[in-house]
């Protein structure tokens, strides 16, 4: 059976403290950043997926999106 390795996002200088909502947001917003760069299907922007998708709580980014379709996301993307 294959071993399975779990990994979260890397250490960030930006963000020192425990509270990582910050963290989660920027990598975020850095994810659909790249998407817009770079197209949906760039391997680059995978990187960023797995950051915020360990970081942010399923709700949010369940409400992020919706905000997203909707105009009204409040983050600069």
């Amino acid at each position: 059976m294959a071993e399975i390795e779990l990994k979260t996002a890397p250490a960030d200088f930006r963000f020192p403290t425990t509270n990582q909502s910050r963290h989660c947001f920027t990598r975020y917003i850095e994810f659909h950043r790249c998407v817009a760069a770079k197209g949906e299907e760039s391997s680059d922007c995978g990187k960023f997926a797995k950051y915020y998708r360990s970081l942010c709580p399923g709700e949010w980014i369940d409400k992020w999106n919706e905000q997203r379709e909707n105009g009204t996301f409040p983050g600069p993307l």
